[in-house]
């Protein structure tokens, strides 16, 4: 059985770092960009989840779950940010969820987990 596989997308290289070594100490494969234009042109062949900043130049977080959503409905997108005013009930929906950094490396794993169970 091979690895599911996470999409990153974080125009910060430390949180492309710390996220990537705790997904794959985790059994996780990982695809890390440093933005949505990056990950699109890319393209999500394989991707089992994707998890994306919100807060990033050129296309946001918001706009790449919405332009991923269109094409792959089923797809969980995680959604992180560092922004306080930004509320999870406002902008959760669909597959996937919305984590406040600094986020608990735990919390998330049992998120991806549920995703995936879910799938």
């Amino acid at each position: 059985m091979s690895k599911p596989l996470v999409a990153i997308v974080d125009d910060d290289a430390r949180v492309l770092a710390s996220l990537d070594e705790l997904l794959e100490s985790a059994g996780y494969a990982t695809i890390c960009f440093v933005s949505a234009e990056a990950l699109l042109a890319h393209g999500l062949k394989g991707v089992d989840i994707l998890i994306t900043d919100i807060g990033m130049q050129g296309a946001n977080g918001f706009e790449l779950r919405d332009r991923v959503w269109r094409k792959f409905p089923e797809l969980p997108v995680f959604l992180i940010t560092g922004r306080h005013e930004i509320t999870d009930q406002r902008h959760s929906r669909g597959k996937g969820g919305f984590l406040r950094k600094p986020f608990d490396g735990h919390a998330l794993l049992a998120a991806l987990r549920e995703a995936l169970d879910d799938k």
